[in-house]
């Protein structure tokens, strides 16, 4: 069996990983990107009741509803705060996805590599013997023709 043949199960395996590590890292994005939004959505929440709250404070609040609006932004500050947290964990989450698929993608280039190395060795054996055997029965047709 040939080198190239029996590398065969291996690049498999090593493609099969990297795919793999392909996905996850492509779910990481998606989950960085949709917590990201989030916290761009509770922000802009935050500034609109903040303007709002400003715009009624103008025209007058009893202060029931001030402490009302006040506690309200505490909470919306609590889960920016928090929402900001998921966004770090999932930036983290996502570099190492992208390490773990950069690492398997190197692995399986290289395999790809050796393999092609192993093919071309072969072709050049393969080759030369072909070149052999052609120099052979040249040889014994000249020595027959003589």
């Amino acid at each position: 069996m040939k080198k190239s043949s029996r590398m065969q199960p291996v690049v498999k395996v090593a493609e099969g990983r990297e795919q793999q590590a392909a996905r996850h890292l492509g779910e990481s994005q998606v989950a960085l990107t949709q917590a990201q939004q989030r916290l761009d959505e509770l922000k802009e929440y935050r500034r609109d009741y903040e303007q709002r709250f400003q715009t009624s404070g103008a025209l007058g609040m009893g202060a029931a509803q001030m402490e009302d609006y006040r506690k309200f932004l505490c909470n919306l500050g609590r889960a920016i705060e928090q929402q900001t947290q998921t966004v770090a964990q999932s930036t983290t989450m996502f570099e190492q996805q992208r390490q773990r698929w950069f690492v398997t993608r190197g692995k399986a280039q290289a395999l790809d590599n050796v393999v092609a190395r192993y093919q071309a060795e072969e072709q050049r054996d393969l080759d030369r013997r072909e070149q052999q055997e052609q120099d052979e029965h040249a040889m014994r047709g000249y020595h027959a023709r003589e």
